[in-house]
């Protein structure tokens, strides 16, 4: 792998802020971060933002082909020319923002779930997040980088400061669980602090499945829109349907208390209060 700060300098291009660019710079840790995400030579991997390649190579000759997704145009060609000085021909490069990417298309087209993997530009993590909450049929699992203190949120539980909204809706879909740390230094431009690296991987059975998961999404968001205020003033304006009473009888069909707030519930009580709110038919 050539050097991201060779390769930019050959074009006389900089890292773009407005992209959320932080290039991989040292290609040991992109080795490492595919070697844990446990590619076999039939996977089909989508990687977001590839970038100059650290995890687009490395991917490449340990799956049967990577869909590698780069928003950026210059860096794009520059990714391109990197692949093929590498002998690399099993790699699809998509000149697109990921998130106007259809993912469930790829998916049919290879009649396989995928394995996601990406050094994620920070400045869009969350919304890539929710993207692949909404194609999760269509994947496995993914591999994902993000700055350490999203990381922390996703996989933060009940009680912590880092539980929130994403933490509850990814963990109702999959486990999650730490892979690696990767130190600011490691990066070029450097970022202000260290990110890690997450396994996502998906449930194929939910065990205690909620009635309707957009009701979920809606009341796991009004539930944390308020972190400070007790559920049953956060939970008043999820519907015009339901005055302060509803509200009530809907907390103790859950059979949780209306003093509780949203950070003290586990994924479960949710699911339970969500399945009220369906009875209830907000």
């Amino acid at each position: 792998m050539t050097s991201p700060s060779s390769l930019l300098a050959s074009r006389s291009l900089y890292p773009k802020k407005q992209f959320g660019q932080n290039f991989l710079k040292d290609p040991s840790t992109g080795r490492m971060i595919v070697d844990r995400s446990k590619l076999s030579a039939e996977d089909i991997v989508l990687e977001i933002g590839s970038g100059l390649g650290a995890l687009t190579i490395p991917a490449a000759r340990q799956a049967k082909r990577v869909y590698a997704v780069e928003k950026d145009h210059e860096v794009a060609k520059l990714l391109q020319t990197e692949l093929a000085c590498n002998d690399i021909n099993n790699v699809i490069l998509i000149n697109k923002d990921i998130l106007t990417v259809d993912i469930n298309e790829i998916s049919g087209k290879e009649n396989r779930k995928l394995i996601v993997l990406g050094n994620l530009p920070y400045n869009i993590s969350s919304q890539i997040l929710i993207a692949l909450l909404n194609a999760k049929q269509s994947i496995d699992r993914a591999a994902l980088m993000f700055q350490r203190e999203v990381a922390r949120r996703l996989a933060a539980g009940p009680g912590s400061k880092d539980y929130g909204r994403l933490s509850v809706m990814l963990q109702y879909s999959a486990d999650v669980k730490k892979l690696a740390t990767v130190g600011a230094h490691l990066f070029l431009p450097k970022p202000k602090v260290a990110s890690e690296v997450i396994e996502i991987r998906f449930k194929k059975i939910i065990e205690n499945p909620v009635a309707d998961e957009a009701l979920l999404s809606a009341v796991v968001k009004a539930a944390f829109s308020t972190r400070r205020k007790t559920l049953k003033n956060a939970l008043a304006n999820i519907s015009t349907k339901n005055d302060a009473a509803s509200i009530k009888n809907i907390l103790a069909q859950a059979e949780i208390d209306p003093a509780r707030r949203a950070e003290s519930l586990s994924v479960d009580e949710f699911v339970e209060l969500t399945n009220a709110f369906f009875i209830y038919k907000i």
